[in-house]
């Protein structure tokens, strides 16, 4: 019976060119519905173990939020739908294990729409597949398609977008609208431009759902640390300011000066010129000031002054 499903599946969400999408719909919604038969002896977790693969301590986590289904009829269904997408079976089990609920969606009105949208921003199946797994419950939601047609101008690749919802799919439920562009538009005014964006949004994953009060605090701070808005370095300093707190910073700042032998004036030249010096870790910093300055017999304020040599490696 799945490998029917499967075979009517595949048929119906990539029709041929000449198909419209409307009709396409219409033949998808009357196919895929499942039959409903309630099988009083239906066991939720020796299915979630035989069929989907889970462990039994996953099955047993996971059947506490299926416990209403009385039969296999909708979560074959859904297997059926992934395993047409191309999903493996360790793929269906992950996605499984983490969004139970996954296998109560509805092919009909919620998951077939969804890929029908995907499609027509022009995500490939294998694209749409690695989605799933990525979004996992978000997935579920028909605001997944408006939300990647922003993202995906943005990010101008999927494969960008692919890397920051690895670490976090909440940029798929974010508001777009009220949170999303707002956070973009005042870092584009802050002199970032699109890729900067990218480039930071792929070491900070959070960055354009979180709220705007926190991106100003963030700005605010990089700009506390002698790094202006607009600057070449800006975006480092961003980078910089996410990862530590005031405190933290302020001690590494301390550490700079008894390291390498820096004034107050000296270490704000370093750091509003190699920010990144700031994620730099206390090891390398003493072994590169022992090498400096030690060893070449290079002068503090000569270093202050090229703080990019402090990039390179030693044995470089």
């Amino acid at each position: 019976m799945l490998r029917l499903r499967c075979c009517l599946l595949t048929q119906l969400l990539w029709p041929p060119s000449s198909a419209s999408p409307t009709s396409h719909l219409s033949r998808l919604i009357s196919a895929a519905a499942p039959a409903v038969f309630p099988n009083p002896s239906f066991a939720v977790e020796e299915y979630l173990v035989a069929t989907c693969g889970l462990t039994p301590v996953q099955a047993f986590k996971a059947s506490a939020k299926l416990s209403h289904l009385k039969s296999p009829s909708k979560p074959d269904a859904v297997l059926a739908f992934l395993a047409d997408l191309g999903l493996s079976g360790a793929d269906v089990a992950a996605l499984v294990a983490k969004d139970p609920q996954f296998l109560c969606a509805k092919v009909d009105k919620t998951l077939a729409p969804v890929v029908l949208g995907l499609t027509g921003l022009g995500l490939s199946r294998s694209q749409i597949a690695r989605l799933v797994s990525l979004s996992r419950g978000h997935f579920r939601s028909r605001s997944i398609v408006s939300n990647l047609h922003y993202c995906l101008r943005l990010f101008g690749s999927s494969e960008d977008l692919f890397r920051v919802l690895k670490c976090g799919a909440g940029l798929l439920s974010a508001d777009i609208e009220r949170v999303v562009k707002p956070n973009a538009t005042f870092l584009r005014e802050c002199g970032l431009s699109d890729c900067d964006i990218v480039k930071l949004c792929i070491l900070q994953p959070w960055l354009l759902h979180s709220s705007m009060e926190r991106i100003r605090a963030m700005v605010a701070h990089a700009e506390g640390i002698g790094v202006p808005r607009g600057c070449k370095m800006f975006r480092h300093a961003l980078h910089a300011v996410a990862r530590f707190s005031k405190e933290k910073i302020a001690t590494k700042v301390e550490h700079l000066k008894k390291t390498f032998m820096w004034s107050d004036a000296e270490v704000g030249v370093v750091v509003s010129k190699f920010p990144s010096v700031l994620m730099r870790s206390n090891q390398m910093l003493e072994s590169k000031s022992e090498f400096l300055i030690s060893e070449v017999g290079l002068e503090p304020t000569y270093i202050a002054h090229r703080p990019a040599m402090l990039s390179y490696s030693l044995e470089g």
